[in-house]
C-alpha cells in the first residue's frame, strides 16, 4: 500500500471516493444530505482548489489501483504546549478494501507524515453515531476529546 498525492488527473476517483464517503454519512444526520445524484454530478472545484491549497493536501490510498483516499490538512494552535498538528479530515477505504489494514496504514503513514512536519499530534472527527468509525479511532489510539456541535443558520 503507498500514498501517493493527488493531482488534477485524480480528480475524477477522489470525486467518485468523496461521493462514496458522502452518501455513507447522510443517515447520521440531515446535515449530511448530498445535493447531487451521483459521482459525475459533483463539481471538482473543490478538490482542483485542495490541490493547490498550502494547508490542504489529498492522498490517494493505492494497491495496484486506487482504493481510497485522505485528506489532511495543516493546523497549529499557537497558544498550547500541543501546537501543531495534521488533522485528519477524511478518511475513505472503499468497501471491498475494509478490514484489510489500509485504514491503519493509512494513520501509520500519516504519523510519519505529520512528524517530519514538526507536528506533535493529529485531529480526526467522524460523526458520534458512527460507532464503526469511533471504534476504528480508538483501537488505533485516538483519544475522544471533545465534542463538535452545529446550528443550522436558515431552513
Amino acid at each position: 500500500m503507498q500514498l501517493r498525492e493527488a493531482t488534477e488527473d485524480d480528480l475524477d476517483v477522489l470525486t467518485e471516493f468523496w461521493y462514496a464517503l458522502a452518501t455513507e454519512m447522510e443517515p447520521y444526520s440531515d446535515l449530511n444530505e448530498v445535493v447531487y445524484d451521483g459521482p459525475d454530478e459533483v463539481p471538482t472545484d473543490g478538490f482542483r482548489r485542495q490541490l493547490y491549497s498550502d494547508d490542504v493536501t489529498n492522498y490517494l490510498v493505492v494497491d495496484d489501483e486506487p482504493v481510497g483516499f485522505v485528506t489532511l490538512r495543516d493546523g497549529e494552535h499557537p497558544s498550547r504546549q500541543w501546537s501543531r498538528y495534521v488533522d485528519v479530515v477524511d478518511l475513505f477505504v472503499t468497501p471491498e478494501h475494509r478490514n484489510r489494514g489500509f485504514g491503519g496504514e493509512v494513520l501509520n503513514r500519516v504519523q510519519e507524515m505529520a512528524r517530519e512536519r514538526g507536528c506533535d499530534h493529529l485531529k480526526v472527527s467522524c460523526e458520534w453515531d458512527n460507532e464503526d468509525a469511533r471504534r476504528f479511532y480508538t483501537d488505533h489510539g485516538f483519544e475522544e476529546k471533545q465534542v463538535q456541535f452545529v446550528q443550522r443558520l436558515a431552513e
